[in-house]
């Protein structure tokens, strides 16, 4: 016994010692840490602190600011991190994640290889096992929040996995079963898939937004036209998955939401269509997934110009002050950097897609322990190599990435 606590306790001191030269250390965080140095961005637009100190305490972040305001408690370990920029984790609002408990343990570990540090699964659900997982805290692994099944009119061949209605009755019921599985959120797709199926209409998605805000639930719609926006809103609905898509908005538009200051867009910008440096994935990736995406990265001109009416939207609503969450659909880890750099395009400053990406997004998944840098919240941060202030894709050299105070390994992409 004497010579196995002999031996933990001399690789407890070179574990120690390594953690406090590399910020890349794989290491449960000790009592108190003082990150010093470093650029900070707190996460909700004010001014970036240049040589800041971020202290952590366990799982929490205890201050936060100017190295000069800082106080570091005796006995902390320092982690000089001098040129670095540190920011808040991002959040993915809108994602399709697996369907077993093994899927999502994967795909909640590669988001936080990404520094994505929660995800919200929205409305696909075919299994309970997103309803199982949430709550639970891994190592290395994001926070889970879902949707779980959404609402649409039956699409046979499509998918069974949303609740299919076809009266006010049975959206009504489809809410009362969301309601009790506690669900985050409520999905609701209003799209006739370019006229191959029927659409949910007024009568229908009143009643589920009715009947969900009687139940203490927020809706949110996946939405294609200006009309249907138009009806959603006049409804009364919470947000939307994707912001119009088939035409540029109108001032009637611009008045409905206005109208609705609680309003939240997740604008799920699609492909711009042009080439890109694609290479910054290259080391995270496998030569086949790596393959795929270089054959993929080609110029479109009809993408280019799908995504410049969304671009225009959301250019106008940004303008107008509504808040705007990052959300990427589908289940691809890294795609919250993409989205980023596709909001800086369509207008948006880097300040204000950060912003949407950590604290808006953290409201709108009701995290309120998670978003910014402050003193109580969660130590949830990406140290980055360069600031994301001057080039949104900075966002993508990440020197490490801390979940609850604990660095992730990221020596090998899950």
């Amino acid at each position: 016994m004497r010579e196995v606590s002999a031996i933990a306790l001399t690789a407890g001191l070179v574990l120690a010692a390594y953690a406090g030269s590399s910020v890349t250390a794989r290491a449960q965080a000790p009592a108190v840490t003082a990150f010093e140095g470093a650029r900070l961005i707190i996460g909700d637009g004010r001014p970036s602190i240049e040589n800041g100190a971020l202290v952590v305490e366990g799982t929490k972040i205890t201050q936060a600011g100017p190295a000069a305001d800082v106080r570091v408690p005796d006995g902390a370990r320092r982690v000089n991190l001098a040129g670095k920029t540190i920011m808040p984790t991002l959040i993915d609002t809108h994602t399709h994640l697996s369907q077993t408990r093994e899927g999502l343990i994967q795909d909640l570990k590669r988001r936080a290889y990404y520094g994505v540090s929660a995800a919200m699964s929205m409305g696909t659900s075919e299994t309970t096992a997103d309803l199982e997982m949430r709550g639970e805290i891994m190592p290395g692994m994001a926070r889970l929040f879902t949707a779980w099944r959404g609402i649409t009119r039956p699409e046979p061949g499509r998918s069974n996995a949303p609740f299919w209605v076809d009266s006010e009755q049975a959206a009504r019921k489809a809410v009362q079963e969301l309601a009790a599985r506690k669900v985050d959120i409520v999905k609701v797709w209003v799209d006739d898939r370019d006229g191959k199926y029927a659409k949910m209409t007024p009568a229908l998605y009143g009643a589920v937004i009715d009947e969900a805000h009687k139940n203490g639930l927020r809706v949110t719609a996946h939405i294609f036209t200006l009309e249907d926006a138009k009806g959603l809103l006049r409804a009364g609905v919470d947000a939307f998955a994707h912001s119009v898509r088939d035409r540029d908005v109108d001032d009637e538009f611009m008045t409905l939401v206005k109208q609705r200051p609680n309003l939240v867009v997740n604008p799920n910008l699609p492909d711009r269509g042009v080439k890109t440096d694609v290479s910054w994935l290259r080391a995270s990736l496998s030569p086949a997934e790596m393959q795929r995406v270089e054959a993929a990265n080609t110029d479109r001109p009809k993408a280019q110009e799908f995504y410049g009416i969304q671009a225009r939207n959301l250019a106008k609503l940004s303008a107008a002050g509504v808040r705007i969450v990052l959300g990427t659909d589908g289940n691809t880890p890294w795609a919250p950097h993409v989205e980023m750099a596709d909001m800086v395009a369509a207008g948006m400053t880097p300040a204000q897609v950060i912003v949407a990406s950590t604290k808006n997004a953290a409201e709108f998944l009701r995290m309120n322990d998670a978003g910014t840098l402050e003193a109580g919240k969660s130590a949830d941060f990406i140290v980055l190599d360069a600031n994301p202030l001057d080039d949104i894709t900075n966002t993508r050299r990440i020197s490490a990435v801390y979940l609850r105070g604990a660095a992730v390994d990221r020596t090998k992409a899950p």
